[in-house]
C-alpha cells in the first residue's frame, strides 16, 4: 500500500510572521524560542526546530468536518520554515523518533479505527489501516502531548 505524507501549507503561516504580539494574541498565537532540540515538531517542515530557532505556537483546526471529530490544536512553525514535500511512502526523521498515535477516518470524517505505535513502525501501521477499506485517509499525532503532526493519504 503506496501512501503520502502531507504536512500542513506554509502558506496558511507565513503572513502570521508579520503580525505583531498583540495581534498573535487576538489569534491565541504566541512567539516562541526552542528551548532545546527536538522539542519543537514544525508542522510545515517536518522537522524539528534546533535550540534557539523562533516559532509561532498557534490553535489550528486540522480536522474541518462537520462531524463529531472537528477538531483543532496548537501547531509550531518554525520562522523559516520550507513546505515540506515528501517522496511516496517517504517517512520524515522527526516521525520516526516519536510515539505516534494514527487516527482513521472514512470519507464522512468519521474515525473508524485507530492506533498507538512507535515511529519506527509507521510504515506497518498505515498498511494495516489502509487494509480497512472505509478508511479513507489518517491523522498521525504525537501521541504524548496528542497534537497534530500530519496527515496521511493513499497514494
Amino acid at each position: 500500500m503506496n501512501f503520502q505524507i502531507h504536512a500542513l501549507p506554509e502558506e496558511a503561516f507565513k503572513p502570521l510572521f508579520a503580525l505583531s504580539d498583540d495581534e498573535l494574541r487576538a489569534r491565541d498565537g504566541r512567539r516562541v524560542v526552542a528551548d532545546a532540540s527536538g522539542g519543537f515538531p514544525c508542522r510545515v517542515s517536518l522537522q524539528d526546530a534546533v535550540e534557539g530557532e523562533r516559532l509561532l505556537l498557534l490553535p489550528y483546526e486540522h480536522h474541518r468536518v462537520n462531524t463529531p471529530y472537528r477538531a483543532s490544536g496548537p501547531v509550531y512553525v518554525r520562522e523559516n520554515a520550507a513546505q515540506a514535500l515528501p517522496e511516496t511512502d517517504e517517512i520524515p526523521e522527526l516521525l520516526r523518533r516519536r510515539m505516534l498515535s494514527l487516527r482513521g477516518y472514512d470519507g464522512k470524517g468519521m474515525m473508524r479505527s485507530a492506533e498507538v505505535v512507535p515511529g519506527v513502525e509507521l510504515e506497518a501501521a498505515i498498511a494495516r489501516l489502509f487494509a480497512i477499506d472505509r478508511i479513507a485517509y489518517l491523522h498521525a499525532h504525537y501521541a504524548l502531548p496528542g497534537c497534530y503532526a500530519c496527515r496521511v493519504e493513499r497514494a
